[in-house]
């Protein structure tokens, strides 16, 4: 089944020419079904980019997805153009009083400043405490995943000395898991950050569980039953070329930058990456969206009760 995308949407055409099933809204309203409802509160400055990767995911499972996206109400985007945001995002101030069956977080290049520090921080918590009478299930990405930990159980992030950045191996610590169902004992995964959780931190917490983590750069997925939700602090999303650009960007800024490890063959800048971690971040995401489905209410108003 597909994920429901405006038309005009930039997504929808690139989802298509990936083989990634896609329908218009007018197709949508004509079948007899309930489509799941998933909220995008895409924080990243390039909002064309992060839709593209996260409806790939979303949309390569059996179910239909009716995908919306979200904005801080206030905070105006610097690296999209105003006829986009207006045309497909709504602000959270006009979607508080409405339900959703799973809602992803995404994290922001934001990492150096206290959480207080940013500009919408006050309307995040309300967001986050909000998805807990509106939201069935809530997965936070990189930045957004630590906003939930420090709000939900007071965890800080820790500053790294050097930017973690590359593709790290990963060990599958929750077999059994159900968000973990079809994973290898271990894992590929792309990671592109300056902060840190620390696993001691999150073993002092109630209720956490980490499932995937790294000898190398921590914890990196943990579930928070308690809140229904997941928080993963690194980029099963990325495109095959996402950490090249990054790299290539910081480069030409004159800004100091390790060449991602474990990325290029024989880390060589010059070659073509490969992507090792497509197929678990289908898994991953693909399980989630299984286990939104087999347990949110048919009737979204019972959704946070």
């Amino acid at each position: 089944m597909p994920i429901t995308l405006p038309s005009d949407l930039p997504a929808f055409d690139v989802l298509s020419r990936e083989g990634v099933m896609v329908m218009a809204d007018d197709q949508a309203a004509r079948q007899d079904i309930r489509p799941l409802r998933i909220g995008l509160l895409n924080l990243m400055p390039k909002k064309i980019q992060t839709e593209n990767q996260f409806g790939r995911l979303i949309g390569a499972t059996p179910l239909q997805i009716d995908l919306r996206l979200i904005r801080m109400s206030e905070h105006q985007s610097k690296n999209v153009a105003p006829e986009h945001m207006e045309a497909f995002y709504r602000p959270f101030s006009d979607v508080r009083d409405e339900k959703f069956d799973g809602l992803i977080i995404t994290g922001a290049p934001i990492e150096h400043l206290p959480f207080t520090d940013v500009t919408y921080w006050d309307e995040l918590e309300e967001v986050m405490d909000w998805t807990q009478t509106n939201v069935h299930s809530t997965f936070g990405v990189c930045w957004g995943g630590m906003a939930m930990m420090a709000h939900f159980h007071g965890i800080r992030k820790h500053m790294l000395k050097a930017k973690a950045f590359g593709c790290f191996r990963h060990h599958n610590l929750a077999p059994a898991s159900p968000y973990l169902r079809g994973f290898s004992d271990d894992c590929v995964i792309p990671v592109s950050r300056w902060t840190e959780v620390r696993q001691d931190e999150i073993d002092a917490a109630t209720g956490l569980t980490t499932l995937l983590g790294s000898e190398d750069v921590g914890p990196c997925l943990v579930e928070d039953p308690g809140h229904r939700a997941l928080y993963i602090f690194n980029h099963f999303e990325y495109d095959s070329r996402t950490l090249k650009e990054e790299y290539d960007r910081d480069v030409a800024n004159g800004t100091p930058i390790n060449i991602p490890m474990n990325y290029y063959p024989d880390d060589d800048p010059s070659q073509t990456p490969l992507n090792r971690w497509r197929s678990h971040g289908h898994l991953l995401y693909g399980n989630w969206i299984n286990e939104i489905y087999q347990s949110t209410p048919y009737d979204m108003d019972e959704i946070g009760r």
